[in-house]
């Protein structure tokens, strides 16, 4: 694990996670592992924001923080003492809302103190306290569905702030939220804990958003790989409240971004990547073209914390895109600057026919999933291949939801190429003329990986 620099929390540790694993049975009936030696600790009053991409198990980290899933091996503890169920002093607040639709505002909120045997007229007391603080009054018996989704999302604060925990745990609290409402939530999130009404309380939120990070926490621990594991520790020196546009705040978005995007530090990537070892990035083609224009439009270079800023998106938002350019050399990451390869220059002057034929070179010797569909339909005797062939064996690497996403980014890429397409009514993936042309380009050695389904 790298560590960036080195400061003492405050306070005694509150959870800590030592050498934690967490492994799922897989649809092949085989195993999945989310999670390998994680070890990490949450102190009495700071926040810790756990960021990383989609699939590196910060989810599935938090839950088991909360006890609400037992870790396959390794231990976590609460004030030193192993967690076995849900830890009573932790409290969630997930992304979704979880809210009753049949229950009012104030009801919802005193839904975990009723479980807890809190008297009626006790839960109703701290229940309005809640929404008070978080600036629901007026709204205690309205429903869930007569609230935006920023006011539902403070009952679910209310919800958590009511049960007084010593650690608050938050799933992507704002993702589901548009992004004044999301700025203003965080806002008011940060002064109500800074006012230290839920003394000694401390705050994990697991967010995909550098700039969330950042903005929030004390310490960043940035989890990756396959399985997931810390794979840096970054403290955040800034005083509260934060400006987005002061330079130690950029200079702090610019630091996590280049670890996100840099290469592994536990050793040399595989000679032959595989689909399931580089999966496609969420970005299709037409967004990719969009976003190459825009950095042609810059000069050939940009800076992505200004860019982000410039198009009102979040920097995580662009990190796909930026992944996919990468992907097919059609971009350059220097730190926190994209710059335009020669190839990118070259697919973004050239006319319909040849950006087509470009972009199914490169999909085919740099995209992983893409070359093997290729390769997978050139070996078969009609050109023809069920969908759910490749869907089993994504499977092997991937949840449901990622294996779909997989194979409809593929299909995506190669419509684009013209390299295959889709029929949607038999489910049949089809090869096209086009790729009988790119044969070399699937036997040779180059750059490449080996395409064979068999690497799946």
């Amino acid at each position: 694990m790298t560590r960036i620099y080195n400061t003492q929390p405050p306070g005694n540790v509150l959870v800590s996670a030592e050498d934690v694993a967490k492994t799922f049975p897989s649809a092949d009936g085989g195993s999945l592992d989310v999670l390998d030696g994680v070890n990490l600790s949450i102190r009495e009053g700071e926040v810790v924001a756990l960021l990383g991409r989609s699939g590196s198990g910060k989810s599935t980290l938090l839950r088991i923080l909360a006890g609400l899933i037992p870790p396959s091996s390794g231990d976590v503890r609460y004030g030193g003492v192993p967690i076995e169920e849900a830890a009573p002093a932790v409290a969630m607040v997930f992304q979704s809302f979880a809210l009753m639709p049949w229950l009012s505002v104030v009801e919802n909120v005193e839904l975990g103190l009723r479980a807890s045997g809190v008297p009626r007229r006790e839960r109703r007391r701290r229940a309005l306290e809640a929404i008070d603080q978080i600036g629901l009054d007026g709204f205690e018996a309205a429903y869930p569905r007569e609230l935006s989704g920023g006011m539902a999302q403070r009952v679910g604060f209310a919800r958590a702030f009511v049960q007084r925990p010593d650690l608050l745990l938050m799933d992507e609290p704002f993702s589901a939220l548009d992004a004044l409402t999301g700025e203003n939530l965080r806002s008011e999130l940060m002064s109500v804990w800074q006012e230290r009404e839920l003394a000694g309380q401390s705050i994990c939120i697991v967010t995909h958003s550098i700039e969330e990070a950042v903005q929030l926490a004390d310490r960043v621990l940035i989890l990756g790989g396959t399985p997931g594991a810390i794979q840096a520790e970054i403290p955040i020196h800034i005083p509260r409240p934060r400006d987005k546009r002061s330079p130690t705040f950029e200079a702090a978005v610019d630091s996590l971004y280049a670890l996100l995007t840099g290469k592994s530090a536990t050793g040399p990537q595989s000679s032959m990547p595989s689909p399931l070892t580089h999966p496609l990035p969420a970005a299709t083609s037409g967004g990719l073209a969009g976003l190459v224009e825009i950095v042609v439009a810059h000069g050939g270079q940009t800076d992505l914390p200004d860019l982000a800023d410039e198009l009102s998106f979040d920097i995580d938002d662009l990190l796909p895109l930026v992944d996919a350019g990468s992907m097919l050399g059609l971009l350059t990451i220097d730190g926190a600057q994209v710059f335009i390869t020669d190839g990118g220059y070259a697919w973004h002057w050239a006319g319909i026919q040849e950006s087509k034929s470009r972009f199914a070179e490169l999909a085919v010797t740099r995209a992983p999933l893409v070359r093997t569909v290729v390769r997978a339909l050139e070996n078969s005797d009609t050109g023809t291949l069920r969908a759910d062939f490749f869907r089993d064996l994504l499977r092997r690497g991937f949840n449901e939801r990622d294996a779909e996403r997989q194979l409809s980014l593929a299909i995506d890429w190669g419509r684009y190429g013209e390299l295959f397409d889709f029929d949607a009514d038999t489910d049949e993936l089809v090869l096209s003329e086009v790729s009988a042309g790119l044969a070399g380009l699937l036997d040779s050695d180059g750059e490449g990986p080996a395409g064979d389904p068999g690497a799946l």
